[in-house]
């Protein structure tokens, strides 16, 4: 099952490279996807988080985004990412309490195709890696229907999945707080970070990722 949805990704990728025009989503599409026999020593992955105003993919905008590079079991801080998108969204209170973005802050950002454009670039031949997937997956979704009109396939890897599998494994109760990031770092001994933002917190799921899979031969199919 799982090698039939690495396949997929391949198949279609290729796919959608004939349909779509020259530029950014033509060129992300134009570079293969890791293989599943990849071990995580020599697998491309960017890590990569994403500041909203609301959970709702549909009617919440992405706010900011923000990403690093893993190369080598190696974070490469000179890769760092992090830029705030110019959304008409007015903010709530609340959400600014949370991201620390404001509304004059958000004013003064980049257009969202300018940064969805960057992400891409960064992320050609590589996995991303989030923490609880389903934001990230669903707000990059929306974004590139609504400027290609298409949502191309990105493969993902999940910190918060990989934790949960190992609790599951116990056959025992647990508190869902213990899958939090700022949790998981802490009982891997990481140090505390400034949460909300998104690179910061795309730094540390890189960080946990790497105290999470010790061994540099896991291979990316041993991942999902």
């Amino acid at each position: 099952m799982l090698l039939n949805s690495l396949f997929g990704y391949e198949a279609r990728r290729k796919r959608l490279l004939k349909k779509v025009p020259q530029g950014a989503l033509h060129d992300f599409l134009s570079v293969p996807f890791p293989s599943e026999e990849t071990c995580l020593s020599d697998l491309p992955i960017l890590s990569v988080d994403f500041e909203t105003t609301g959970l709702n993919a549909i009617t919440d905008k992405l706010l900011s985004v923000g990403f690093v590079s893993i190369d080598k079991r190696q974070i490469k801080l000179g890769s760092c990412y992090h830029q705030i998108i110019n959304t008409q969204h007015r903010l709530d209170a609340d959400n600014v309490i949370i991201h620390h973005i404001t509304d004059q802050q958000k004013s003064q950002g980049e257009p969202l195709r300018a940064v969805v454009e960057a992400l891409l670039k960064a992320l050609a031949g590589k996995v991303m890696l989030v923490h609880f997937a389903r934001i990230e997956k669903q707000f990059l979704k929306q974004a590139c229907l609504a400027l290609y009109g298409v949502s191309p396939p990105i493969m993902i890897l999940d910190t918060l999945a990989m934790a949960k599998r190992k609790l599951d494994q116990r056959d025992i109760a647990y508190d869902p707080q213990e899958l939090r990031l700022s949790a998981l770092r802490h009982k891997y001994n990481l140090p505390k970070h400034f949460a909300h933002n998104a690179l910061n917190d795309a730094i540390a799921t890189a960080e946990l990722l790497l105290v999470q899979q010790k061994s540099a031969t896991t291979k990316l199919k041993d991942l999902f």
